[in-house]
């Protein structure tokens, strides 16, 4: 089939998985509550997120914290590749957990991914996206207001806000899938490196900052964050948790690696 016998296209509201059109390879199937879209490798940007009248996908439409336009999937023709780029304020949740946030880009695999932004209001918003391949004619499944702050986002110190963007920088740089926090001594380090930091940091105060951090959101009612809730060994489960808690409320988010900067 060519290009030009599959134009971009509408998909209905309720689309069944099981059912979209035939398409050429590299065609990405973008599918939310309320319908979706289908475009074949061209140069092309597809939009999803709450403004019905600025997207092609509208998702979470009566839920303010997801934002007017809250991703953007881009090919540009010359390889047939599809990018996503969160440009939302919550987080994109991919399988297996990985968190895209704002600003961060992801090339789709060929196949289906299963996109969830997780709201503060404790509601989830899926988007279905597939990618068909050489081997897959037949896909079965596709994948107004300002936006507002979610609901829950954390009070932090400027001194707190830095040694936490250190110790989760793995995660906001969004390079490794399955990040981890940095070592005590590696975090002191950036933050001494920072033109941020008001005094001189240690693996001790760094740590100190960040137990400070996880029981006062234990006090809020976050589970996950003290040793007797893990269970051993901890390892950096505790410091994973707290990070995972940030990321998903947007209390940080990847526009905090400014803070990060090498003093001149």
């Amino acid at each position: 089939m060519a290009y030009g016998d599959f134009p971009p296209q509408m998909l209905p509201p309720g689309s069944p998985s099981d059912r979209v059109p035939s398409a050429p390879p590299g065609t990405i199937f973008v599918l939310g509550p309320e319908g979706g879209y289908a475009v074949p490798p061209r140069r092309y940007t597809l939009l999803f997120g709450r403004d019905r009248e600025d997207v092609h996908v509208p998702v979470g439409v009566d839920d303010p914290t997801v934002s007017r336009r809250h991703g953007v999937f881009t090919c540009t023709a010359t390889d047939g590749d599809w990018w996503l780029v969160n440009t939302g304020n919550l987080p994109i949740e991919l399988p297996d957990g990985v968190l895209m946030l704002s600003g961060h880009k992801r090339l789709i695999a060929s196949g289906y991914t299963p996109l969830v932004i997780n709201s503060s209001k404790r509601r989830s918003h899926l988007v279905e996206v597939r990618v068909t391949d050489e081997d897959d004619r037949n896909p079965r499944s596709t994948s107004g207001a300002e936006t507002v702050d979610p609901e829950t986002v954390y009070e932090l110190s400027p001194q707190e806000r830095l040694v936490l963007t250190a110790l989760a920088r793995r995660y906001l740089e969004g390079h490794d899938a399955f990040p981890l926090p940095l070592a005590w001594e590696d975090t002191a380090r950036l933050v001494n490196a920072s033109p941020y930091a008001t005094k001189s940091w240690t693996h001790k105060s760094v740590a100190n900052t960040v137990e400070d951090v996880r029981e006062r959101l234990h006090r809020r009612g976050v589970r996950g964050l003290l040793r007797d809730e893990v269970g051993e060994p901890v390892g950096s489960t505790l410091s994973v948790n707290l990070i995972r808690e940030l990321l998903k409320t947007a209390t940080l988010s990847a526009q905090d690696m400014e803070l990060l900067a090498d003093k001149d």
